[in-house]
């Protein structure tokens, strides 16, 4: 895809769902203060189902944003992920797979030509090792496919927890645990469901306080809405589903 199609549909899918959030969040219960940047009770059972009700509305059936076909192209393609845009990860995948379509293939592959095929995605040295590793241990392991237990996955090279949590629970359908990225991280703290700073703590927090069911869903939801709406440097709260809900200190924007 084009880098201007992709700046063109990005910005009409801001327009779309900043246009539904606002419909949505007049709907919502106000999340009590208990002083500026902080909610009185951010835990309550009510609080964390109206987040979840609001995010399930904007994003409905959302689904990953790696684009792949198998359990495997996933796999490659989340490891490629780690300090880089999915848009990027995107546009390198379809010549890589051309290439390179099997994990035994990749196995075989020689790095030069593994690296130069992700280049763009960064750490590419290190990143060929792992897919070309990883496609080792997924064809002499495990007969050529992706496992689907979290503790065989994880001997794969490269894939940490939110590796195994992305391919298990877009691919397989398991729910082990919270994908916890940059925009997971983020915005579960500015919601203030969070206080820790490592992924392995937020993820542990989530998943007490999330039903198993919602896991998977949330985690996809979290992700876009981090990319659309709630942004980094200047979150655009009057667009936001959740607005009437959040208390964060830097918020650009209230209703209450």
């Amino acid at each position: 895809m084009a880098k201007t199609t992709v700046v063109r549909t990005a910005a009409k899918a801001k327009a779309l769902v900043g246009a539904k959030a606002r419909t949505i969040a007049k709907t919502e219960p106000v999340s009590a203060k208990k002083k500026a940047g902080t909610t009185r009770n951010p835990l309550a059972p009510e609080r964390i189902e109206a987040i979840l009700d609001a995010l399930r509305q904007t994003y409905p059936g959302v689904v990953c944003a790696l684009n792949h076909e198998n359990a495997w192209e996933l796999t490659v393609a989340t490891i490629l992920s780690a300090q880089c845009t999915d848009v990027r990860v995107n546009l390198v995948t379809p010549a890589l797979f051309k290439a390179f379509p099997t994990p035994k293939a990749m196995a075989v592959a020689s790095l030069p030509e593994l690296e130069e095929l992700i280049r763009t995605t960064g750490f590419f040295r290190n990143k060929a090792k792992s897919i070309q590793g990883a496609g080792r241990v997924v064809t002499e392991t495990f007969s050529g496919k992706v496992p689907q237990t979290m503790e065989e996955i994880l001997t794969l090279p490269g894939v940490a927890r939110k590796t195994g949590n992305v391919v298990l629970g877009s691919w397989f359908g398991i729910a082990v645990g919270v994908v916890v990225d940059t925009h997971v991280m983020r915005l579960s703290k500015r919601l203030e469901l969070t206080k820790e700073t490592s992924p392995e703590k937020v993820e542990r927090d989530l998943m007490k306080i999330l039903p198993q069911d919602r896991w998977i869903a949330f985690s996809h939801e979290l992700i876009h809405h981090g990319r659309q709406v709630c942004i980094a440097r200047k979150p655009r709260c009057a667009d936001c589903t959740l607005e009437r809900l959040c208390n964060s200190a830097d918020k650009t924007w209230s209703s209450h």
